[in-house]
């Protein structure tokens, strides 16, 4: 399962940009006419400044999920580029890929289950998607705990010899 940072389609940084495009992401080159002579309108300039703030948050979230991970992690942060009027590609999407996969004991299930909800949520502003995995972690960890009980229960001295 991956720990998705931010999906193009849903985040609030994909939302705050598309707002702050308007209609000039139509463009077929992806260039407006002053990038391509080094000059950028002031409409592309706030457009390139915004991008660069997106792609800064997206890094500093998908980050945030790596180094929770720990050696949970599969991959390191992939991400979803957007170009930019100054024909340059910014982050505005990104996910990190994290094991799910359960111990070999109850126990080991339990920490595994600690260190990818922890991953998941480590971002200052979890999204969906993060949100999402910390629950089927917090799922897996009370599975394991039940289990833990039972094999405890199975384990005990019967009440009356």
């Amino acid at each position: 399962m991956n720990v998705s940072g931010l999906s193009p389609s849903s985040s609030a940084y994909a939302s705050t940009l598309n707002r702050s495009m308007g209609s000039g992401a139509a463009r077929t080159d992806g260039k407006s006419e002053k990038a391509n002579s080094g000059e950028l309108s002031p409409e592309d300039a706030a457009q390139v400044a915004k991008l660069k703030q997106i792609d800064r948050q997206v890094r500093q979230h998908e980050q945030a999920h790596l180094a929770a991970a720990g050696g949970m992690a599969t991959s390191g942060a992939s991400f979803t580029y957007k170009k930019g009027p100054d024909g340059v590609n910014y982050a505005v999407g990104g996910e990190v890929g994290i094991s799910t996969a359960p111990g070999r004991t109850p126990e080991e299930t339990i920490q595994r289950a600690r260190t990818i909800r922890a991953a998941a949520l480590a971002p200052a502003d979890p999204s969906g998607q993060d949100r999402a995995v910390a629950a089927q972690a917090a799922k897996m960890e009370m599975e394991a705990r039940m289990e833990l009980a039972q094999q405890s229960q199975d384990n005990a001295p019967e009440a009356g010899n």
